[in-house]
């Protein structure tokens, strides 16, 4: 399980990269760089998605786990992304911890809708 710090360092990895991915995605854009560019702002496009489309029950438990989980599928298809175009030996290895760990918790949170199903 991710600790308390580990996972604050990993939300503002991720905020801190989404006005830089925002302005990408009007830049002219070349090559490797492109495919790259377009995968991750559709990643995140299919992230908001998911997340907006979410059914809301004013249960936050169940609301919360219900957006969560397009948010968290967001980061594996971010860190799949990187893992086939980045270069940095340091981030792919950050993104195969990220995929590892949100494919964890996606399964956790997934689990817990079955168990605590609304009656």
């Amino acid at each position: 399980m991710m600790t308390f710090a580990r996972r604050t360092y990993f939300l503002l990895l991720t905020l801190a990269a989404t006005p830089a991915l925002a302005q990408s995605h009007d830049m002219p854009m070349h090559d490797q760089q492109s495919g790259a560019s377009h995968d991750m702002m559709a990643s995140m496009d299919k992230m908001n998605s998911g997340m907006a489309a979410a059914p809301m029950t004013g249960d936050p438990d169940r609301d919360f786990v219900s957006m969560m989980i397009p948010h968290h599928q967001g980061a594996v298809d971010m860190a799949e992304t990187e893992l086939r175009y980045g270069k940095d030996a340091v981030i792919r290895h950050l993104a195969r911890e990220i995929i590892a760990a949100q494919k964890k918790e996606i399964a956790f949170m997934r689990h817990w809708q079955v168990t605590h199903a609304a009656h």
